[in-house]
C-alpha cells in the first residue's frame, strides 16, 4: 500500500526537535517559525510537557467518556481561570475542524435553525459544516455544498444585519484574525456591532480561535482585544502542543442534553495531560507576555525590510505581505537558510507562527536570513 497523495511535500524529514528548532534526518537544524500550523505553543519537547505525558501514559492513557475522568474537570477549571471564562462549559474533542463542527451543530440545536453566516477567505476546517463555512471551493465536495452558508465581506455590518433579520440563521462564525485566509481581521466596531446583532436576532456568535487562541496574539484569545463575549469559542491547535486535542467553550445560557454531542477519543487522559501541561507552562513562563513583546520586536525590524508592503496580525500570529508571490521565497528560506515559515490563500503573504517561547535572538536570525534571500533575488 502507498500513501494517498494529497500533500505537496518539502524534501525535509524532521526526526528531532527542541524549543524553536527542528532537526532533520541528516542532522541539519531548522529554525521553526511556523510551529506546524501554529500547533507548537510552548516549544518542542518542553521538559515539563514531556515529563507530564510520560508519567500519565504509565498510569492510564485512554478510557471512554462513559466513565468519570476528573482530569477533564481540572482542565476546564484551569482553562476557565487563565482565559477569563470561568462560568463557561467545556466540551472536548480532537481537532479544530471537529471543534467547529460541534460549535455549528450546537448552535443549530440551540436555535432550531440551519443557515450559517461566515466571511470571505474564512477557513474553519475540512469536515461537513466546517468546510462548508470555509471560503475555498476547491476543498468543498458536492456533499458539503448541501449546507446553507452565506459568505459576507469583513467589516460590512449592514450586510450582516440584512442576513440576520431574515430569521433563518443559526450562527455567525468568524475568526478574530484569519489564519489560512491571510491574517485579515475585523475592526473593533465591527465585532462589537456583530455581537449586538447576534443578541438582537437570537443568533449564536461563534469565535473560531483554533489558530489565534491560547496566548498566540498576546492575550489568551484574540477576540479579547475587541471587548466582546462570544456564545461559543472553538479551540485546538496550540492547546496540546502537538497532541491532538480540541474543544469548544460554551456560554452558560446554552444548556446541554445527554447525547447531543459526543466523541470517542476527545478528552482522554493523555489529551487532558497535554492540555494541562500547556496551560501550566503558559502561566509559569509568562508566554502570553512574551508573545506580545516578541511580536512587537519582530514588527519593529520587519518594518525596515525593503519589499515588505504590509505587516498583519498580532503577537506571534503575523504575516508579511510582499509585492510578489512568496512560494519561491519560502523554499529558499527552507533549503538555503534552514528556516520554516508558512503560506496562505493570499499568495503574497508569508506567515509567521513560531512557538510562543521564541526570543529576540531567533527573530534576529530570521530577519538577517530574509534580507540575505531578498538581496540574492534582486541580484
Amino acid at each position: 500500500m502507498k500513501l494517498f497523495d494529497v500533500y505537496p511535500l518539502y524534501d525535509v524529514e524532521p526526526v528531532n526537535a527542541y524549543d524553536c528548532i527542528v532537526v532533520d534526518k541528516n542532522g541539519i537544524e531548522y529554525l521553526d517559525l511556523y510551529g506546524g500550523h501554529a500547533v507548537i505553543s510552548i516549544g518542542h519537547s518542553h521538559p515539563h510537557y514531556a515529563k507530564r505525558l510520560k508519567e500519565q501514559i504509565e498510569k492510564i492513557g485512554f478510557y471512554s467518556n462513559a466513565v468519570q475522568n476528573s482530569m477533564q474537570s481540572q482542565l476546564a477549571q484551569k482553562l476557565g481561570k487563565l482565559s477569563g471564562y470561568e462560568d463557561y462549559q467545556l466540551f472536548l474533542c480532537n481537532s479544530g475542524a471537529e471543534a467547529n463542527e460541534n460549535a455549528l451543530k450546537l448552535a443549530s440545536f440551540h436555535t432550531g435553525k440551519s443557515r450559517i453566516v461566515a466571511f470571505n477567505n474564512a477557513f474553519h476546517g475540512r469536515t461537513s459544516a466546517a468546510v462548508a463555512a470555509t471560503d475555498n471551493a476547491k476543498i468543498n465536495a458536492p456533499i458539503n455544498k448541501q449546507q446553507e452558508v452565506t459568505f459576507l465581506p469583513l467589516n460590512d455590518i449592514d450586510l450582516v444585519k440584512d442576513e440576520l433579520q431574515k430569521g433563518d440563521v443559526c450562527a455567525v462564525i468568524i475568526e478574530p484574525i484569519q489564519g489560512v485566509g491571510g491574517l485579515d481581521e475585523g475592526e473593533t466596531t465591527f465585532f462589537q456591532q456583530l455581537e449586538t446583532l447576534c443578541h438582537e436576532f437570537g443568533v449564536v456568535l461563534i469565535l473560531d480561535e483554533v489558530q489565534s487562541g491560547y496566548g498566540r496574539t498576546g492575550k489568551f484569545f484574540a477576540h479579547q482585544y475587541h471587548g466582546i463575549t462570544p456564545d461559543i469559542i472553538s479551540i485546538a491547535k496550540g492547546m496540546g502542543n502537538g497532541f491532538p486535542v480540541g474543544g469548544i467553550m460554551i456560554a452558560p445560557h446554552i444548556k446541554p442534553k445527554h447525547g447531543m454531542l459526543g466523541t470517542t477519543f476527545g478528552g482522554n487522559h493523555l489529551a487532558c495531560t497535554a492540555a494541562l501541561a500547556v496551560l501550566e507552562v503558559l502561566e509559569a513562563e509568562n508566554l502570553m507576555d512574551n508573545a506580545r513583546l516578541t511580536g512587537e520586536y519582530f514588527m519593529s525590524l520587519a518594518n525596515k525590510i525593503p519589499g515588505v508592503q504590509t505587516i498583519k496580525g498580532k503577537g506571534l500570529m503575523l504575516g508579511l505581505e510582499f509585492d510578489f508571490e512568496v512560494g519561491d521565497l519560502r523554499k529558499k528560506l527552507i533549503y538555503d537558510q534552514h528556516i520554516f515559515t508558512g503560506g496562505a490563500m493570499n499568495k503574497k503573504l508569508l506567515r509567521i507562527l513560531p512557538p510562543l517561547n521564541i526570543g529576540k535572538k531567533e527573530i534576529d536570525q530570521f530577519i538577517k536570513a530574509l534580507q540575505n534571500v531578498l538581496i540574492v533575488e534582486k541580484v
